[in-house]
């Protein structure tokens, strides 16, 4: 199989949910580019839409009427949020700093992720969370002039990080979060862009308070964890090269590419300009002959989104693959180390569950069997991977989840591999 082609994945989903959300809060009207059009992104918009936001979005292009830190409105329904973590958990940050209540909803599998991770740090600075069922959704948070912070996270989390400064952002107090390792910045970055005073330190990052944030002109990079899907099949193809252009490459989000550039994969990338603060360019993948390594837990939170299509080209690369301290996985959109096990040994792969991970015997021969994604787009797009390689014989039950987060995936796995 040959793999050519010069492609531009869609825009990234994480900068997509945050530009929206800080342009609501921006004294004045907001233009993003290259939104990512996906089903999560939507219910980040329907969500500010619920609470008086007006978006004009059209042609890959969006205008966001800011309405200020605190100028939201008190919302006549339910905060759908879809499938989205990132909305759920961002958008109670947004709303704890705020005089009103909401409640927030979502899908059966997001309403079984867990939230205690954001009631915990927004109660402490005075806003009320109550989970209806535990530890997921259904939660209502009741906002309120909230305290500074100073908070430390049990795990590595952009999403528990980003309701914390968002919260401090809206009351206009100082927020303050330390964790156990570095996760994705991009809240930071942006809002470092719009004028708000960040400090940052590796494991450390200090918001101080904010009036007003200027609006955001921005031209969302291409998402490097959808970019990750294509890399991966050009490595295993056996001729050719492809070239991804316009993506983020925020080292927080490319810890993938590290980690198969240690496996052996013949993968490049140059950093061309810097957008919103963080930094864009090229990658270049072709085929490569792999073999297994180790992933610890310090190299988790840079790869979260990408450890299960890793998991995949564990199963053809020479030798074991261990990954570790990735207990995250398993509350993620499913409980994706289960899963990918699960699937690996569905179509005759090797594979071992651990409590914090998952250990790969890598093998060549021809894969075949049923992939239940259970409405992951990450396992439907990593099993699709496999899926187009020759001799491989993969049928995945759900096609369609891949709209959360990269809509249009099957044609591009198809035109770089025709």
């Amino acid at each position: 199989m040959k793999v050519s082609g010069r492609v531009r994945v869609p825009g990234d989903k994480s900068l997509s949910h945050r530009a929206l959300m800080l342009g609501a809060l921006a004294e004045s009207p907001s233009r993003v580019r290259g939104l990512l059009d996906s089903d999560d992104v939507r219910s980040t918009a329907r969500v500010l839409a619920t609470l008086g936001t007006r978006i004009e979005w059209g042609d890959g292009e969006a205008r966001v009427h800011g309405r200020g830190r605190r100028g939201l409105q008190p919302p006549a329904a339910d905060l759908d949020c879809g499938n989205s973590g990132t909305t759920a958990r961002l958008m109670a940050g947004v709303v704890a700093g705020h005089p009103f209540r909401a409640r927030f909803v979502g899908d059966d599998s997001l309403s079984r992720r867990p939230m205690l991770r954001v009631k915990q740090p927004l109660e402490a600075m005075g806003a009320s969370v109550e989970l209806e069922r535990g530890d997921g959704l259904p939660m209502i948070v009741r906002g309120a002039d909230l305290r500074p912070v100073v908070w430390d996270t049990a795990i590595a989390s952009a999403q528990t990080k980003s309701a914390i400064l968002l919260a401090g952002l809206v009351a206009g107090v100082r927020a303050e979060v330390h964790e156990p390792a570095p996760s994705r910045d991009h809240t930071e970055r942006l809002l470092g862009a719009m004028g708000a005073r960040v400090r940052t330190n590796r494991c450390t990052v200090a918001l101080e308070p904010v009036t007003q944030l200027a609006p955001l002109d921005i031209a969302i990079p291409g998402d490097p964890s959808s970019a990750a899907f294509l890399v991966a099949l050009a490595v295993l193809a056996d001729d050719g090269e492809l070239e991804l252009v316009d993506v983020g490459l925020n080292e927080r989000r490319i810890g993938f590419m590290h980690v198969i550039r240690r496996m052996g994969a013949a993968v490049a990338w140059e950093v061309e300009r810097e957008v919103g603060g963080e930094p864009v360019g090229t990658i270049h993948a072709s085929p490569s002959s792999l073999h297994g390594t180790t992933i610890e837990g310090a190299e988790v939170p840079a790869m979260i989104d990408e450890l299960v299509v890793l998991a995949c080209l564990a199963a053809r690369a020479a030798g074991t693959t261990t990954v570790r301290g990735a207990r995250e996985l398993r509350v993620k959109e499913s409980d994706r180390i289960a899963a990918v096990v699960r699937n690996l040994r569905a179509v005759g792969a090797r594979a071992e569950e651990t409590a914090d991970g998952f250990v790969v015997y890598g093998a060549r021969a021809p894969l075949k069997g049923s992939v239940r994604s259970s409405g992951d787009h990450r396992m439907a797009m990593a099993f699709g991977v496999l899926a187009a390689l020759p001799g491989n014989a993969i049928d995945i039950d759900d096609r369609s989840c891949v709209a959360v987060s990269y809509p249009r995936f099957w044609e591009d796995l198809a035109g770089i591999a025709p």
